[in-house]
């Protein structure tokens, strides 16, 4: 069964669990936008069923629900961000409130975020700087859960990368891919679903396949094209963690539960002018680039399908399973 809510409804209902929590009311109203915009796209992972356990983190001091994310620019196009292990949305907004302008004044402006939280679903992040006209990408490192290529030893997030670029005419290209085969929040909703996973997302602490989530969990994560996607997630951690001074993945504690020290996690984000760089009449062209990949039969624009469901939540609301709606009561 099911509660369907309007956005407003939902988050109003989310940045409320998170203020008896122990949060800001900023701060949970910078987190609800987030998970609850997450939940729209059809990222449930990243979503609502993560309340729960933001909530205990909270609580229990894990994450600091009142900390006021700082900035400082310490080269013309550089912007070191301390989130103050706060969560992370409240930095993001920090990021997009500055990094334009900069990336508009240099040609090409960075990010530095450090001592952070979950960045959840990127995607939503990137974006934001295309509907400002601006290409974006964005790296973020998370606690470990992927091996090295040959290893058992989860010493790499799952690492997500995302992209986005402005689109005369049309709405952004956005790409957002974990390095994992799968992102880990859809291992931690089918433990609290009490599915099954499919074959070949991950395996055991051993390094065998399994299918079992609470063995994924104390395992590690397949990761995206074996080697090569091995190879891209330490290319996120040195950007991610090494250049901000966030936490490695195995230095982080877990997303999942409230127990340890702040994760201390890193993001890295990359605005660029494309006027700047190509010229008047590069989105122009790049609008020419998403209409030959839209016009290829079987092909869809990436992130188009993000974008129009959360349009279509906005229209018709979301629909909530009961257990989730269980869990943000309980808090």
């Amino acid at each position: 069964m099911t509660t369907r809510l309007s956005i407003e409804a939902a988050e109003r209902l989310v940045a409320e669990a998170m203020q008896r929590a122990g949060t800001g009311p900023a701060q949970a109203a910078s987190v609800a936008r987030a998970l609850v915009a997450a939940e729209a796209a059809g990222q449930g992972g990243h979503g609502l069923r993560r309340v729960a356990a933001y909530a205990a983190q909270a609580k229990a001091g894990k994450v600091d629900g009142f900390a006021a994310p700082t900035t400082e620019r310490v080269r013309p196009g550089v912007l070191a961000v301390d989130a103050a292990h706060g969560f992370a949305f409240p930095a993001f907004d920090l990021v997009a409130g500055q990094l334009p302008a900069l990336a508009c004044e240099t040609g090409i402006a960075c990010a530095a975020v450090r001592r952070s939280h979950h960045a959840g679903v990127l995607a939503l992040t990137v974006e934001r700087f295309a509907q400002e006209g601006l290409v974006a990408l964005m790296v973020a490192n998370a606690p470990g859960a992927m091996a090295a290529w040959g290893g058992t030893r989860p010493l790499f997030g799952t690492n997500p990368i995302a992209f986005a670029a402005p689109l005369e005419g049309a709405d952004p290209l956005v790409i957002d891919l974990s390095l994992s085969k799968i992102a880990r929040g859809k291992v931690m909703a089918a433990r609290q679903k009490g599915v099954p996973l499919p074959e070949g997302w991950a395996l055991d602490r051993d390094g065998n396949p399994t299918t079992d989530p609470d063995a994924a969990m104390a395992g590690t994560m397949v990761p995206a094209g074996d080697a090569k996607g091995a190879a891209l997630a330490l290319m996120v951690e040195v950007l991610a963690a090494g250049l901000t001074g966030a936490n490695f993945a195995y230095e982080a504690s877990s997303l999942f539960d409230d127990v340890g020290d702040p994760p201390g996690l890193g993001q890295f984000v990359v605005a660029i002018d494309p006027v700047a760089i190509g010229g008047p009449g590069t989105l122009r062209r790049l609008a020419g680039l998403a209409r030959e990949i839209a016009a290829d039969p079987g092909t869809r624009v990436p992130g188009r399908r993000g974008i129009e469901a959360r349009r279509l939540a906005a229209e018709t609301g979301l629909a909530v399973e009961d257990d989730v709606m269980a869990a943000i009561a309980a808090v």
